[in-house]
């Protein structure tokens, strides 16, 4: 499938960076792998970086004068100048590397908001948020006393932004609100949001999991306080993620954990922290994963991440399109041209676990469950769902695959 004007992308050429999805699973089947909003497949580039450091200057970063540690130290410390400018941060600064979207959260809900909320304070979420921001502030807000408030999804599943702009009044200290919904697949207006917060002086947190991996993303045109990320979900290796910060932010903040390397300087009597961004990364960091996160960046930028969202768009729309044919599919959030790489659905009667089984036995991998996102499940009125979830390797004929073997799953249940 080579690129046209219709698919900006050359699928082929993209699918032998990537071997597993050459693999057979299910007593022969050709693997067909529609769960990448959970985890995306690493190409061999990416994969090539962990056997060039281990093999070849394998040390730790900060701590010796020796070639292997200067080495090293330079490959992790440009990794962070990578990923800064994948998300038009600043600069290193700005880049905090974490492991995952989950401790980025975390790391702002106990750097900032255990010292900067109170009693009378209010937290603004969306009903759509998935766990790792719907518990975490949560929690944050019952140690200190904290309200938190939930912008409505409406019936197309959209946020109401009537309902968010009553909600973010001069209460509200911190808005935290998913850039695309991991199961509904609406990509929120994350600047409209960032100017409410700010009208009232309050800051703003973009979970971008679902977005960074699909789209253009830039901070400064979001004009988000912090925005968090996954490596993942973005060709890169599990373990390691990102947090964007504006820097007078990440000044201020007290650190998160305590350790070796985020100090500058130790006595019996006190401590000074090390510069930004090394005052959040105690300990040894994750380093091989740093360094192939940035070659994960690079890998996605050569490709071009506006003809990876049209791709997935195309993929998407499409098999939203196939879905709703049928009578018997429930298909969760917006239209088909007006979403993420996402799309959820139950069949009539078919529980999603049982239906994602009979999926397995036909080598279709997908997600079936709640998808950490609960609260969003019970307002939709279901237990459970099925996720189709596309990446830049994605076929319309695996979208057919998926299609065809529902058909396999109807003959069983009737």
């Amino acid at each position: 499938m080579e690129a046209t004007e219709q698919d900006p992308l050359d699928v082929d050429a993209i699918r032998a960076d990537f071997p597993i999805l050459d693999r057979e699973v299910s007593d022969g089947q050709r693997l067909v792998y529609l769960d990448n909003a959970a985890t995306t497949q690493t190409p061999e580039q990416v994969v090539d970086v962990f056997s060039d450091y281990y093999r070849g200057y394998n040390a730790n970063v900060h701590r010796g004068i020796h070639q292997l540690s200067q080495e090293a130290s330079i490959a992790y410390e440009e990794a962070h100048d990578r990923l800064a400018e994948f998300v038009g941060a600043d600069g290193r600064e700005e880049m905090i590397f974490t492991k995952n979207t989950t401790e980025s959260i975390n790391l702002v809900a106990y750097a900032w908001g255990l010292n900067e909320l109170s009693e009378g304070d209010a937290v603004v979420l969306s009903e759509m948020e998935h766990h790792s921001s719907f518990v975490t502030w949560r929690e944050i807000a019952k140690k200190v006393g904290a309200e938190v408030r939930y912008i409505r999804v409406d019936e197309d599943g959209y946020l109401d932004m009537d309902h968010a702009a009553e909600l973010i009044d001069e209460d509200v200290e911190m808005v935290s609100v998913v850039h695309a919904s991991n199961v509904l697949g609406t990509v929120n207006p994350m600047r409209e949001l960032a100017d409410l917060a700010h009208e009232q002086d309050a800051l703003i947190l973009g979970d971008g999991a679902q977005s960074v991996p699909n789209r253009p993303v830039d901070v400064k045109d979001l004009d988000v306080d912090f925005y968090v990320f996954s490596g993942h979900k973005m060709a890169g290796p599990t373990g390691i993620g990102g947090l964007y910060g504006k820097r007078e932010l990440l000044e201020e903040m007290e650190p998160f954990l305590y350790g070796g390397d985020m100090i500058r300087r130790v006595t019996f009597e006190e401590t000074t922290w090390n510069d930004l961004p090394w005052k959040f990364e105690a300990g040894t960091p994750l380093i091989a994963q740093g360094i192939a996160l940035a070659e994960a960046a690079d890998y996605l930028d050569d490709v071009g991440m506006e003809a990876i969202q049209a791709h997935e768009e195309a993929v998407t729309e499409y098999a939203y399109e196939r879905l709703d044919e049928f009578d018997d599919v429930e298909i969760y959030g917006p239209p088909a041209d007006d979403r993420g790489a996402v799309v959820a659905f139950n069949v009539d009667g078919i529980h999603a676990h049982d239906l994602a089984s009979i999926l397995n036995d036909h080598g279709i991998a997908i997600r079936a469950g709640d998808h950490c996102t609960q609260p969003l499940h019970q307002k939709l009125d279901v237990a459970a769902s099925v996720r189709a979830s596309f990446y830049l390797y994605n076929t319309k004929e695996e979208v057919d695959a998926l299609v065809n073997a529902l058909d396999a799953a109807r003959d069983i249940f009737n």
